[in-house]
């Protein structure tokens, strides 16, 4: 049983993000992105109540501008879903979970040192360029029991 439900269109617009958030990071960098896609889509709960799809996840708008990256300047959207990044983002929509991702809804760029909070939310690691960051399991126990 995966982890949420999606569709083909879901496996190769997660795949584009993941791609365009994470390339230069490796596969294993883009599984840590696609853990927090997943993770946002079953969390209900802080900033990601009521998302129901991927495409949801993905195109959600947060203070005026949409919470990815990718999204806001429009690289997700450069490059075409390859064979490789549709099996890596159907591995995470499957059962794909691993630390600092595997609990994660936030992650970023801070080109310096990872901030031990993120939103006032806990330094889950690192990987490579990129922090990521859990909620607290009293604000978000969703995130750490399946949703």
């Amino acid at each position: 049983m995966p982890r949420v439900n999606y569709r083909s269109s879901d496996v190769a617009l997660m795949a584009r993000m993941m791609r365009a958030e994470a390339e230069g990071e490796g596969k294993q960098g883009m599984l840590y992105v696609g853990n927090v896609i997943v993770n946002r889509l079953k969390a209900n709960c802080l900033d990601f109540k009521d998302l129901r799809t991927i495409p949801h996840v993905i195109y959600q708008v947060q203070g005026g501008n949409y919470s990815f990256e990718a999204v806001q300047k429009g690289n997700v959207f450069y490059q075409r879903a390859r064979t490789v990044d549709k099996k890596l983002a159907e591995k995470n929509l499957k059962y794909w979970r691993q630390h600092p991702g595997k609990y994660a809804l936030w992650y970023f760029n801070p080109y310096a040192p990872c901030p031990p909070t993120w939103y006032d939310q806990p330094f889950a690691g690192q990987f490579k360029n990129h922090c990521y960051y859990e909620p607290k399991a009293e604000t978000c126990d969703s995130v750490y029991t399946g949703g």
